[in-house]
């Protein structure tokens, strides 16, 4: 009899599911502490940029929200740096890979904007990239919870992890079109001269990254399409002449295109 139960259980331990259950899970964020570091962190951006833009206990208390959410922005950006950067060596190369990580241009837009004013564009991409980022984690703890009072939540991280190429797109769109914004804030004294400069500095940054295509991708529509505008024979010479001084002033902030050797 006990030989039999041995054969049984041998042969249906192929078929066997992995644990499940909130202890799992538990057990997972004691092991993975910065991982489950930045799903905090993103999950209280994404509370408080919802705070900002439902300003259910005033206008006063929903600028604090605005800057909390920058602020944890900034400090999911500074876990991921730490997680993906080798250890901090003081050296031109260390310099190097540093910049053209997405996770310092996103620490450098958090700090662009922590003490700026509120503007409900510069929070789109805060809010976007922690809804999307946090997907992953969340459709992951659901699993392991594996409680079907949950898979609403879990469809809902499916579905925007389905969407990530166009929520990217999007947010790359709006990081574009946020220059010509803040350059009209600048002037209309709502946002320090200063903001726009470095910003510039930023979409830079955002032009070189080697694991999001996507700005350097809408750069490129764009001209396209403005040029093409520009060619049309009923174009008023003005605005042609207008619009080819604006592509060739944005071209000159483009870094190099790199050719590859041999």
């Amino acid at each position: 009899m006990a030989t039999s139960n041995d054969g049984h259980n041998s042969g249906g331990s192929s078929t066997e599911s992995p644990p499940r259950g909130f202890g799992v899970f538990l057990t997972y964020i004691s092991n993975n502490k910065t991982e489950t570091a930045q799903w905090f962190s993103r999950m209280f951006t994404v509370f408080c940029a919802i705070m900002y833009l439902f300003p259910i206990y005033g206008q006063a208390v929903s600028f604090g929200f605005y800057q909390r959410s920058i602020i944890a922005h900034g400090l999911t950006s500074a876990l991921r740096l730490h997680q993906r950067m080798p250890p901090f060596r003081f050296t031109t190369e260390y310099l190097a890979l540093l910049l053209v990580e997405d996770s310092c241009h996103n620490l450098f837009y958090s700090l662009i904007f922590a003490n700026s004013y509120p503007f409900t564009m510069v929070l789109t991409p805060v809010f976007l990239f922690a809804l999307l980022h946090s997907s992953n984690f969340t459709k992951k703890a659901i699993m392991m919870i594996d409680s079907s009072l949950l898979n609403p939540i879990k469809a809902l991280a499916e579905k925007l992890i389905s969407k990530q190429t166009d929520i990217l797109r999007f947010i790359a769109m709006n990081e574009i079109l946020l220059m010509p914004c803040l350059i009209f804030m600048a002037f209309t004294g709502r946002m320090s001269l200063v903001i726009p400069i470095i910003y510039i500095r930023f979409l830079t940054f955002r032009y070189q990254s080697r694991r999001n295509p996507y700005c350097k991708q809408i750069f490129f529509q764009m001209r396209v399409r403005v040029e093409n505008y520009c060619q049309r024979p009923g174009t008023n010479a003005a605005v042609r002449t207008f619009l080819t001084k604006c592509i060739g002033m944005i071209s000159r902030f483009a870094p190099p295109e790199t050719v590859p050797q041999g």
